[in-house]
């Protein structure tokens, strides 16, 4: 039976703008985002622009908006523009380092078990993945791929969120049928592990 308690998405998604914005509460951001990821797409994907050309023009036609804002402000005696002091904190950036260094030490952990530890069941696991990830990005290109992230990430979201209880019970249903034949292929894997590290030592 599925549980009674309903997660909550918007939690899960840590409960600010960006949860805001993935679960449609915040309606002006959600739109923001997929009409400039769709915008962006077009013009790299379709429209065949670069990328860099595209990033100079842009900052290219701010400075001169900005060169031209401040000129007719000093002549007319008008406010300057109202750009903000751009820094970043020191808070923010270890912030981030700290993720980051999550993320490392996981990777490390890893490469440590595979490598150190012999986990062939972990190494599988990984080839899998990266299998997986080298069968997708073979079918799109990689701005193609990013799009789609964007357009799973601004609907999955929402519809989890809506549809929880049925989308977990159907979950509930499907672990009940693939664990079973992952159970029996994880202890294959494990009975033949210790035969291989056996034989090595005799062979030693």
């Amino acid at each position: 039976m599925v549980e009674p308690n309903r997660i909550s998405v918007h939690h899960v998604l840590g409960a600010g703008l960006v949860a805001d914005v993935l679960l449609w509460k915040n309606w002006r951001g959600g739109v923001a985002v997929l009409s400039s990821a769709t915008t962006l797409w077009y013009l790299f994907e379709r429209a065949g622009y670069n990328f860099l050309s595209f990033v100079a023009n842009v900052i290219l036609l701010l400075v001169v908006i900005l060169f031209l804002w401040a000129k007719a402000a000093n002549l007319l005696n008008r406010p300057l523009p109202p750009l903000p002091d751009l820094e970043i904190s020191e808070e923010t950036i270890a912030k981030h380092a700290e993720v980051l260094q999550i993320w490392v030490n996981r990777a490390l952990a890893i490469a440590h078990d595979i490598a150190i530890e012999k986990n062939l069941f972990l190494c599988l696991q990984v080839v899998g993945v990266l299998l997986a990830i080298s069968f997708i990005g073979s079918l799109f290109n990689f701005l193609t791929l990013i799009y789609i992230c964007v357009l799973l990430s601004l609907s999955l979201p929402v519809l989890y969120d809506k549809y929880q209880d049925r989308i977990d019970e159907k979950i509930h249903v499907i672990h009940g049928v693939i664990h079973p034949h992952y159970q029996k292929i994880y202890n294959i894997v494990l009975s033949i592990i210790p035969k291989r590290t056996t034989k090595e030592k005799k062979v030693q």
